[in-house]
């Protein structure tokens, strides 16, 4: 799974903005290839406040989930995902906790692999052919924009929450299928994605408008 960098694709939003000038297609490059990606000019949302009372959503953009579970298709076989050319590529790893999942209890936890550098955000999880139900992949992303993801050379159906500066989830792309060039995103602003298994978020009562913890090492 990779960011997008094509930019230019208009995204009607909740929160009101007004749309990038489009910018010329680049042109064709040998594999891996280029993933486009969707940068919005500006956005109603504002950044959130250093003041602001803990869990509030108030003048925040956030998209709720559908009422009704979609369809998580099944990861790519063994045959159809590609090999991965250039190795492993794993990525250095850290805690997260999902800060309103568990009442009283003990939190929601899970370890995701951190993707900060540009290379490491286009490379993403392509390649991989499974991933462990407490694990994801992190990804600090270059600014506060709405962003676009693709599942190019991506073999796991995934779910990707997209967060905020300060750790809401502002929106959920659920059970994105493997190996399609779809462009997928929510209509709010975000700094960071954290993607997790296909329907992972549902089956553990995670949702917009909750809070998760951003790793020390991708702030």
């Amino acid at each position: 799974m990779r960011l997008a960098i094509f930019v230019g694709l208009t995204a009607v939003a909740a929160c009101s903005r007004t749309p990038a000038e489009p910018e010329p297609a680049p042109p064709p490059v040998s594999v891996p290839p280029v993933k486009p990606r969707a940068v919005a000019a500006s956005a109603s949302a504002p950044e959130p406040a250093d003041g602001a009372a803990p869990g509030s959503l108030e003048g925040r953009c956030v998209v709720k989930m559908a009422d009704t579970a979609p369809r998580i298709p099944p990861n790519a076989s063994a045959a159809a995902c590609p090999p991965d050319p250039g190795g492993s590529g794993r990525m250095p790893a850290d805690e997260i906790t999902f800060l309103d999942v568990g009442g009283d209890g003990p939190k929601l936890k899970i370890t995701a692999e951190l993707a900060r550098t540009p290379r490491d955000v286009e490379r993403g999880l392509m390649y991989r052919r499974s991933m462990g139900d407490d694990q994801g992949m992190f990804f600090k992303l270059d600014k506060r924009s709405v962003h676009t993801f693709w599942m190019h050379n991506t073999c796991i159906a995934l779910d990707m929450m997209f967060v905020d500066t300060d750790g809401l989830i502002v929106g959920i792309v659920e059970g994105a299928a493997p190996l399609t060039d779809t462009i997928r995103s929510v209509d709010c602003e975000s700094a960071y994605v954290l993607e997790v298994n296909g329907g992972w978020s549902r089956k553990h009562g995670v949702q917009p408008g909750q809070r998760i913890t951003i790793p020390f090492a991708a702030r």
